[in-house]
């Protein structure tokens, strides 16, 4: 899907005007993958902030596939349902323009729930999980993915989760993924042997340069005879990004004592009815364990998963992949992206880019 600088949905210039807020809002209920009819362009007066408020300048967001499920009115993950006109769910990174809350300065850079719009007014509630960006010496954009909510997903997923053991046998669906090329890279970091899924030749590469031993070509390759000849011994944690048929090839593979971690099931979330997993027994003969999570009740453990994902960053190679999406006016054609298979990494757009003066310190293009 192309957003054309002159769409009458879209901004009519490839630099967002500053004296309004720009918002993407909900039109239509998505039928199969989002299309630019089901959302609506809105320009409104920049809003002014009250006592115990601050006005955010939005510079990045992060994509996510729930969003869909936001359009939808399901999914919501805590916040309000979306009607029909709404501005759409989705966090960010922003700078903090004017204050008048006690624990924020003009200047301060956070990461939280700024919806699809170029300027938010908050009171900073627990609601809205807003963080103050540490820095880390790393360009604030990856607050937007790497060092925001999808890496507290890779890390408590994967490390709190998945419990990983140096030399077990790793297998992760979605590897070319926001949080799956991070998950690959944790698992090499540990001493796992890492087997990729992805879909095509390209992304397969990508996997295998980010360092999987292998990798699996969904779209071409026979899934169960692939597994079975990579893991003789079967896989001994499987992190689960894509739900449905692949899940259910994953359970019969699994070695004694294997665990699954479910992560995500954007398989399935275009589908007019739930995939219904037949083969969940499989655990029982292999005293094996399947565990969900879900990342807003790992927030506790923020700082020891930013910090440590920073860490292996700075010391221990992880490279950190952002696949940005330039203009705030081509959101929709970034989320489109998660659904077709296009993107590489954690999705972003760029609405304006790091703060003046401060320059990029680290590569997180996502291409390999």
């Amino acid at each position: 899907m192309a957003i054309s600088s002159n769409s009458t949905n879209g901004c009519d210039a490839a630099v967002i005007p500053e004296d309004r807020n720009c918002q993407w809002r909900v039109a239509a209920r998505p039928k199969g993958n989002v299309v630019l009819e089901d959302f609506a362009w809105v320009e409104e007066p920049i809003p002014r902030p009250r006592d115990g408020e601050v006005l955010l300048q939005t510079l990045y967001l992060g994509l996510a596939p729930v969003m869909r499920m936001y359009m939808l009115g399901t999914g919501t993950a805590g916040e309000k349902p979306l009607e029909i006109g709404d501005v759409i769910h989705g966090r960010g990174t922003a700078r903090v323009m004017e204050s008048r809350h006690p624990d924020y300065q003009v200047g301060d850079m956070v990461q939280g729930q700024m919806g699809w719009q170029t300027y938010k007014v908050s009171a900073m509630t627990e609601q809205e999980k807003f963080f103050k960006c540490p820095g880390f010496s790393l360009p604030y954009a990856l607050c937007a993915g790497v060092l925001g909510m999808t890496g507290l997903s890779a890390w408590a997923g994967f490390i709190d989760c998945g419990k990983p053991r140096s030399g077990e046998t790793v297998v992760i669906s979605g590897a070319a993924g926001g949080v799956g090329s991070l998950v690959v890279q944790m698992a090499k970091i540990r001493g796992c042997r890492v087997i990729g899924i992805a879909g095509g030749d390209e992304k397969c590469a990508f996997i295998r340069d980010l360092g999987c031993e292998a990798s699996i070509d969904y779209k071409a390759d026979n899934v169960a005879q692939k597994l079975a000849e990579l893991c003789p011994q079967g896989i001994d944690l499987y992190f689960d990004n894509v739900g449905g048929e692949i899940l259910s090839t994953c359970l019969e593979q699994l070695a004694m004592y294997g665990r699954v971690v479910l992560c995500g099931s954007i398989s399935e979330y275009t589908r007019a009815e739930p995939f219904g997993l037949t083969n969940y027994t499989r655990l029982r003969r292999v005293n094996g364990s399947m565990q969900g999570f879900f990342v807003y009740n790992h927030l506790h453990q923020w700082d020891e998963a930013m910090t440590e994902i920073a860490t292996m960053i700075h010391d221990q190679g992880l490279r950190p992949v952002q696949d940005m999406v330039d203009g705030f006016e081509n959101m929709p054609e970034a989320l489109a992206r998660l659904y077709d298979g296009s993107n590489v990494g954690v999705q972003c757009c760029r609405v304006r880019g790091e703060p003046q003066g401060e320059a990029l310190t680290t590569d997180i293009g996502g291409q390999p």
